[in-house]
């Protein structure tokens, strides 16, 4: 029997042998100054959806945070050469954000990722990793036509005083074809 429409990933800390996948999964820089030179700076951000909603077991777990506990959550692509690369899911506890005067829902099209790089106070945590099966993937992603294969995301949770925000990542297959084709000048694939 299939697991159900938006099953738990498994998280875990085993990266995958093929270089190729762990040097993208565990790369400690800025995905976002990554992305924008593979793409040869054609690089947006498209929001999926975003707002207040209660946060899944294993984000509230990896927040330190009780069960139940309502949070801001941003879904968005982060596209290269105007295809969506990366699917991001990022959340943060909506008490830390109160406390704390950090305004995720300010943030539109702009890449969180160098809000965060930019401010030296944030400490990125381990990488997490894992395997989502198709049926295991969000409803924006179900929507591409890409195949059962599944997707290699990872996350970790970005510290600063107080306030955790965690940055999950999904590489998608337009991704890896990218990656495949040759690399423009100056850029090392």
């Amino acid at each position: 029997m299939a697991p159900p429409l938006h099953t738990v990933p498994d998280w875990h800390s085993n990266p995958p042998e093929s270089p190729l996948l762990r040097e993208w999964l565990l790369s400690e820089g800025s995905l976002t100054c990554l992305l924008r030179q593979l793409s040869d700076d054609l690089f947006d951000v498209q929001p999926v959806q975003q707002g207040w909603q209660q946060l899944r077991e294993d984000e509230c777990r990896a927040l330190g945070e009780p069960s139940g506990t309502l949070g801001w959550v941003r879904e968005v692509f982060l596209c290269g050469q105007h295809q969506p690369w990366v699917y991001a899911r990022s959340v943060a506890s909506r008490n830390a954000l109160d406390s704390n005067g950090f305004d995720l829902a300010s943030l539109g099209s702009r890449s969180l990722g160098e809000l965060l790089f930019s401010d030296q106070a944030f400490v990125r945590g381990a990488f997490e990793l894992c395997s989502l099966p198709a049926n295991a993937w969000p409803a924006a992603l179900r929507t591409d036509n890409s195949g059962p294969a599944p997707l290699w995301a990872r996350r970790s949770c970005f510290t600063r005083k107080d306030l955790k925000i965690l940055v999950a990542e999904a590489f998608l297959p337009a991704f890896w074809q990218r990656l495949a084709q040759p690399a423009p000048a100056g850029v090392a694939n």
